[in-house]
């Protein structure tokens, strides 16, 4: 019986290991005033070594998912510009999907220039993304988001 509960224990341990490996890229959402109505909305991924996240601007919807942004409420703001990718950028040919790709490992933030209407003070929706390391590719994701405007 003891020996039971052992191997038991280890399994659950080991689900719980392969959980955690499962999730590599973690979210924050912030907000930076520019002017009175005015802030850059900033989507840091922290992406685990060996794991990337693609860019929002591929030059084909034929390979991984990209990375996109969707507002609830966009009538309350008005996006300035297109979205900034900071991080470091690798850009090559991909085996995996057989076509050129610009994708991201560590840190990288996506920002969002944006124009707020009077009274409005938080921008909300979620972030789509794909995540692959060299052998294997998850699911699309979708974490959600609320960023308030201070």
């Amino acid at each position: 019986m003891r020996h039971l509960l052992i191997l038991c224990l280890l399994l659950s341990s080991f689900s719980f290991i392969q959980a955690q490996s499962a999730m590599p890229v973690k979210w924050t959402f912030s907000a930076d005033k520019i002017s009175t109505n005015e802030y850059e909305l900033v989507m840091t991924a922290q992406v685990d070594k060996g794991w990337y996240v693609y860019s929002q601007y591929l030059e084909s919807d034929e390979g991984p998912i990209p990375t996109s942004f969707t507002y609830e409420n966009e009538k309350d703001f008005e996006l300035i510009g297109k979205n900034e990718e900071v991080g470091d950028k690798k850009t090559a040919f991909d085996e995996l999907f057989e076509m050129k790709i610009s994708k991201f490992g560590g840190e990288v933030k996506f920002k969002q220039k944006v124009k707020i209407k009077k009274g409005v003070n938080t921008i909300s929706g979620y972030v789509e993304f794909m995540t692959c390391d060299n052998e294997r590719c998850l699911p699309p994701t979708d974490v959600p988001f609320n960023i308030e405007l201070k």
